[in-house]
C-alpha cells in the first residue's frame, strides 16, 4: 500500500487518465482533419504510434518530476513539507474535466452532426454524375456522356477542386440509389448532375448543383441553345460550379477547347466506342477520330484519342506491335505540336517509352510534364505511380495511389495497382485488402485472385493461396498461379502440369511470367532461359522485374545483376533515373 499510495501522491494515476482523455481527443480531431485535407492513411496511423510511446514518459515523467512554483523539479530534491502535490492533483481534476467535456463535444458532433460513420467529406469536392439522356433517340447516350465527362475534366483541371474521377462518379449510372448514399459512397460535399435532350443541332442542357449534406440545391439552370454554343455552356456551368463552392482559383479558369461543332460530336461519339474495350468499338473509333480531324486537322485531342487506341490494339495483339506503337508515337506527337499543354498525349508518349521502348528515363520526363499540366488527373497519376514502381520506388509509387485513389474510390483498376505496390512493398495483409476490394467492386476482375494467391503464399498459407487461386477466372494467371501453389505444398506433378499447360498456351506472351514460376521454384537455369526469352519476345512485363517478390529466390544468383543490367533495370540505373512528382 506504500507504493499505491506514492503513486496516488505524485498524480501518476490522475496523469494517466488526462494522458489517455487527451489522446483520445487528439485523435478525433485528427480524423476530422484528415478527412477534410484528404491526407493519407499512415498520417493518423503515424499520430497514434506517436500517441503510444509516450504515454509510459508521461508517466514516468509524473513519478520522477514534480511541478513547483519555481518550475518542474526532480520530486526526490523536494522538501516533502513544501510538496503542492495535493494542489497540483486539483488542478489536474479540472483539466481532465474540461477535456472530458471537449471530447464529449467532439463526440456529439461527430455523431449527430456529421451523421453515421462520422461523413465529413472536403468542402471543395465534387462528383459529375453522368448526365441522362432524354432525347427521342436513345442513340444519343454518347452525347450526353460526353458532355459530363467533358464537364468533370473541365472541373478537375482546377487543382482547388477535389473532383471524383469519371469512372467512380459514372459508375452509378443507371442505378436508383440516393444522392446521400452516392455522395458517402464518393466522399464528395457536391454534385452536379443533370439532362441532355438533342434534336438535329438543339440542344437541351439542365443542370443542378447539390449540397450533399443539407441535401439541397444550390443551383439550377436551363439552357436552350444550338450546338454552336455547347462550348460556351460547358464553361457557364464551370464557373457557376467555382461561384458556388466559393473556390478562389490561383489562376485564370480553364476553357473548353472549341472545334467545329460537327467534329465535336464526332469525337464524342469516338471516345464512347473506344472506352467499350471490344475490338469492334475501338476500330469504329479509329474511323470516327479520321472523320474528326478530316473536319479539323488540327483537334489535338482526336490525335490522343488514336494514340491510346493504337497502344490498346497493340498490346492485347490486335495489330503488330511494332506498327501500332509507331502509329501510336506519331499520333500522340501530333496532338503535343498542336497543343503543347495537352496532359494525355504526353502520358502516352511515357506510356510507350516504358512498355514498348524499355526507355524509363524518357517516360520519366514525360509523366512529369503530363503531371506538371494536368496534377489531378487520377489516370496519368496511376501510370506514373506504374513507372515509380519500376523504378523501385515504392513508397513514392504508393504515395501517388493513395492519393489517387481518395479521388477514385470505386476504380477497380486502382485498387489492384494499390495492392500490387503494397504487394511489392513486403505489406501483405493490405495488399490482400486491395485486391479483395478491386474484386468487389469488379467480380471476375482478371488476376486479382492470382495476386491474393502470390500474397498468402508469402504470409506463408499456402492452403490459402491455393484456395484463391483456383477461383481466379483467367486461365493463364490461374495456371501460373498452380504451378506456384502446388511447388510450394509440396505437389510436384500437380506443379509439373500446370507448367506445362501455361508454356503450351502461352510462352510468347508469357515469357516473363514463366520465369518468375521457375524462380520460384528453385529452378535458376531455367528462370534465366525463360528471361532471355522474355526480352527476344519485347515482353512488357521486364518493366517490372525490379520489385516481383517471386524472383527473390534468385537475386542471390551472380547472373541475376548482369541480366538487370543488359535491360536497363539494375539499382544503379534506375537510381540513376530522376523522377520528381508533386502532389496537388
Amino acid at each position: 500500500m506504500g507504493l499505491l499510495s506514492e503513486i496516488r501522491r505524485r498524480n501518476v494515476f490522475r496523469m494517466a487518465l488526462l494522458y489517455a482523455v487527451t489522446a483520445w481527443l487528439l485523435m478525433q480531431v485528427a480524423d476530422v482533419v484528415i478527412g477534410l485535407a484528404g491526407l493519407p492513411e499512415w498520417f493518423g496511423q503515424g499520430l497514434l504510434g506517436v500517441l503510444a510511446i509516450g504515454f509510459p514518459i508521461a508517466l514516468i515523467f509524473a513519478w520522477v518530476y514534480e511541478l513547483t512554483p519555481e518550475g518542474i523539479k526532480l520530486e526526490k530534491d523536494i522538501d516533502r513539507s513544501s510538496s503542492i502535490t495535493e494542489l497540483t492533483g486539483r488542478r489536474m481534476d479540472f483539466i481532465v474535466i474540461a477535456v472530458l467535456a471537449a471530447a464529449v463535444i467532439v463526440f456529439a458532433w461527430d455523431k449527430w452532426w456529421l451523421g453515421p460513420g462520422g461523413f465529413r467529406p472536403p468542402p471543395n469536392s465534387i462528383a459529375v454524375l453522368a448526365f441522362a439522356n432524354i432525347s427521342p433517340d436513345p442513340d444519343q447516350e454518347y452525347f450526353s456522356d460526353g458532355i459530363s465527362e467533358e464537364l468533370l475534366g473541365l472541373l478537375a483541371s482546377m487543382p482547388e477542386l477535389q473532383v471524383t474521377s469519371r469512372r467512380s462518379a459514372f459508375s452509378f449510372k443507371g442505378k436508383d440509389v440516393k444522392l446521400s448514399e452516392v455522395a458517402r459512397e464518393l466522399n464528395v460535399a457536391h454534385i452536379l448532375e443533370g439532362s441532355i435532350r438533342r434534336v438535329g443541332d438543339r440542344i437541351r442542357i439542365t443542370a443542378q448543383l447539390i449540397d450533399t449534406h443539407s441535401d439541397s440545391h444550390l443551383w439550377s439552370e436551363t439552357y436552350d441553345r444550338t450546338l454552336d454554343d455547347v462550348f460556351a455552356i460547358q464553361d457557364e456551368i464551370a464557373a457557376v460550379v467555382v461561384d458556388k463552392l466559393k473556390v478562389t482559383l490561383l489562376g485564370a479558369a480553364p476553357t473548353v477547347k472549341e472545334t467545329d461543332p460537327e467534329a465535336y460530336a464526332l469525337y464524342l461519339r469516338a471516345r464512347y466506342l473506344s472506352r467499350q474495350g471490344t475490338p469492334e468499338g475501338w476500330e469504329q473509333a479509329i474511323d470516327l477520330y479520321q472523320q474528326v480531324l478530316a473536319l479539323d486537322p488540327g483537334y489535338a485531342a482526336a490525335w490522343a484519342g488514336l494514340a491510346h487506341i493504337y497502344t490498346r490494339q497493340s498490346d492485347n495483339s490486335l495489330r503488330p506491335v511494332d506498327e501500332g506503337y509507331a502509329l501510336a508515337r506519331d499520333a500522340a506527337t501530333r496532338a503535343i505540336t498542336l497543343d503543347p499543354a495537352h496532359a494525355p498525349a504526353h502520358a502516352r508518349l511515357g506510356w510507350i517509352a516504358s512498355h514498348h521502348d524499355g526507355d524509363l528515363a524518357a517516360a520519366a520526363r514525360h509523366y512529369e510534364r503530363a503531371l506538371d499540366l494536368a496534377p489531378t488527373d487520377t489516370g496519368i497519376i496511376f501510370s506514373a505511380a506504374s513507372l515509380a514502381e519500376s523504378l523501385g520506388r515504392l513508397d513514392q509509387a504508393i504515395a501517388l495511389e493513395e492519393y489517387a485513389v481518395v479521388r477514385d474510390p470505386l476504380d477497380p483498376v486502382a485498387r489492384n495497382n494499390q495492392g500490387d505496390s503494397y504487394l511489392s512493398a513486403g505489406r501483405l495483409d493490405e495488399a490482400v485488402d486491395a485486391f479483395r476490394t478491386a474484386l468487389s467492386l469488379s467480380p471476375g476482375y482478371i488476376g486479382a485472385q492470382f495476386r491474393i494467391g502470390v500474397a498468402l503464399l508469402l504470409k506463408g498459407e499456402a492452403e490459402a493461396a491455393l484456395a484463391a487461386i483456383r477461383e481466379e477466372g483467367f486461365r493463364a494467371w490461374r495456371l501460373l498461379g498452380l504451378a506456384i501453389a502446388n511447388h510450394a505444398l509440396g505437389r510436384t506433378a500437380e506443379s509439373d502440369a500446370a507448367l506445362a499447360e501455361l508454356i503450351g498456351r502461352y510462352e510468347q506472351d508469357a515469357a516473363y511470367n514463366i520465369a518468375y514460376v521457375f524462380a520460384f521454384r528453385d529452378d535458376a537455369d531455367e528462370a534465366f532461359e525463360w528471361l532471355d526469352k522474355a526480352v527476344t519476345y519485347n515482353d512488357p512485363g521486364l518493366a517490372e522485374i525490379a520489385n516481383e517478390p517471386l524472383f527473390d529466390n534468385i537475386r542471390s544468383d551472380p547472373r541475376w545483376l548482369p541480366f538487370l543490367e543488359r535491360v536497363g533495370k539494375s539499382p544503379a540505373q534506375l537510381a540513376a533515373i530522376e523522377f520528381r512528382v508533386r502532389l496537388p
